[in-house]
């Protein structure tokens, strides 16, 4: 009975921190109401956030309230934390989808489809932004705001406190900015909410109005996507503001850690790092030959598009997806090229998603080595290392495997993904960019998502941002270590 109490004293902890991120998210719920002190007539709106927020936070309350005696008994480990956190998202992105059903904008499936899409800082959208009021904009901006942040930090840098590296780690975070975890939390909210407020500001100043510089800032550094605006960037065709739009999506998807260089001023490591040289390398690349092999025959003017060419290309590595053009009329090297960048994704311990550039790069490394052990002696090739923020690294070979297994789980996923697709009549293109933007949680369209797409196909988005923003592996780890605690009390017990 021993271990059936553990498992018991495990369980209530898990529920005590997960009643904590209720009721997190029934405040988060309340903060769009914020913006009817500038639009009075939208006031009969607010009970469309009230009441979710009022029932995901007496659950929430409920929960933590009864399991709080057992919460420093057990540390959150990894396992564990993955549970927490696949949980939470799951129950958040429902509550969160409350007010667009509540207020017979969407339905359940469109309603769940804008939530995750938000909290994943995907940017994909079934709603008409035209029709849509200013508290239901700035709630897609607040979605995507903590959901770039990231629950798990989030809650860290509040209230759980130094047990919480199991819910960091579980996030898809590897990198500790100080030594301390919440220090370390508390640090990336402050970097992240400054460079919010920077580029709101840098914003205002190119011309853009005040609530569109706080939805598109926000957008930008999360590399969310949303857009208050139905061209997105492009609408206001205003070069100041795609700089300015370049800049934060560069900073939303580069590492937090290798943020924290730059400020304490070691540019030198920074540039040395294995993912920011990838990532200068592909854009380097990408740029002149889309520019060249497509954008020639579109725009006939080297300018116009080189500046087209750089401001997608960089959308779709940083798995932003702001945009300046449609891509109807775009060749297929474009859309090609635009798929591998989505695919490739941003950095690791970022707001970005994919597969990441820390992953491409070791298993370039990986194959780099190999090709040197059939051409060298053994003692002649060095093991595979790879410079990031703390230093630089040796991977063991079972690192190396993993990055395999992730990439290899991620491509087939995307395969499921795309073949739903094409089994509801879509053509192989248009399914290969639309899926790579949904698993990569960039959120570029050529038309597929929208309100009138099948369900079938919404709901294979919803999974694929999922198994996106939460690292796929985390999602397996968190469901199989369930069924395995289960199966252990159940046999402890003598239950058959």
């Amino acid at each position: 009975m021993n271990f059936i109490n553990q498992m018991k004293a495990k369980y209530r902890l898990l529920l005590h921190y997960l009643g904590i991120v209720l009721m997190l998210n029934g405040a988060i719920l309340i903060l769009p109401l914020i913006s009817l002190i500038f639009y009075r007539d939208e006031s009969s709106e607010a009970i469309f956030f009230l009441l979710p927020a009022i029932l995901v936070g007496i659950i929430g309350f409920v929960v933590w309230y009864f399991t709080k005696s057992q919460e420093q008994q057990v540390k959150v480990s990894i396992k564990e934390g993955g549970i927490i956190v696949v949980l939470s998202w799951i129950i958040i992105c429902i509550a969160s989808a409350m007010p667009f059903v509540l207020s017979g904008q969407l339905n359940f499936t469109q309603a769940v489809f804008e939530s995750v899409s938000g909290w994943t800082t995907t940017g994909l959208s079934v709603v008409d932004v035209t029709k849509t009021s200013h508290i239901f904009l700035i709630w897609r901006s607040t979605m995507q705001f903590f959901g770039g942040a990231g629950i798990a930090v989030i809650v860290l840098a509040s209230i759980i406190g130094p047990s919480g590296l199991g819910l960091y780690s579980a996030e898809g975070r590897t990198d500790l900015l100080l030594p301390n975890i919440t220090k370390s939390a508390k640090l990336i909210m402050t970097i992240y909410i400054g460079y919010i407020l920077s580029g709101t500001i840098l914003y205002i100043i190119a011309g853009m109005p005040v609530f569109d510089a706080i939805n598109h800032s926000i957008a930008a550094l999360s590399t969310g996507g949303f857009s208050t605006v139905p061209n997105s960037i492009g609408q206001y065709n205003n070069l100041a503001i795609e700089l300015i739009t370049l800049i934060l999506m560069f900073l939303g998807t580069v590492n937090f850690a290798a943020h924290y260089l730059v400020l304490k001023g070691e540019f030198k490591k920074f540039i040395q790092l294995g993912e920011i040289k990838l990532m200068f390398f592909l854009l380097s690349i990408m740029i002149p030959l889309v520019t060249y092999f497509s954008m020639n025959e579109l725009y006939h003017s080297l300018g116009k598009g080189f500046r087209v060419a750089i401001f997608e290309l960089t959308s779709a590595l940083s798995t932003t997806g702001f945009s300046t053009v449609s891509y109807s009329d775009w060749n297929d090297f474009g859309i090609l090229a635009m798929i591998v960048l989505m695919i490739i994704g941003g950095g690791t311990g970022s707001t970005a998603g994919g597969i990441k550039q820390y992953r491409i790069y070791v298993l370039y490394k990986s194959l780099l080595r190999n090709l040197k052990g059939f051409i060298l002696p053994s003692k002649h090739y060095e093991e595979i290392s790879v410079n990031k923020p703390e230093g630089r690294v040796f991977l063991k070979s079972q690192e190396v495997i993993n990055v395999s297994n992730f990439v290899f789980i991620y491509i087939i996923i995307y395969i499921i993904g795309v073949s739903i697709m094409l089994m509801n009549g879509y053509p192989l293109r248009e399914s290969l960019f639309e899926y790579a933007s949904s698993i990569g949680t960039v959120g570029l369209s050529v038309g597929i998502t929208s309100a009138s797409a099948p369900i079938s196909v919404l709901w294979a988005q919803i999974i694929g941002m999922l198994f996106g923003r939460l690292e796929i592996m985390i999602i397996f780890y968190a469901i199989i270590k369930i069924f395995k605690d289960l199966k252990m009390i159940r046999n402890k017990a003598g239950i058959i």
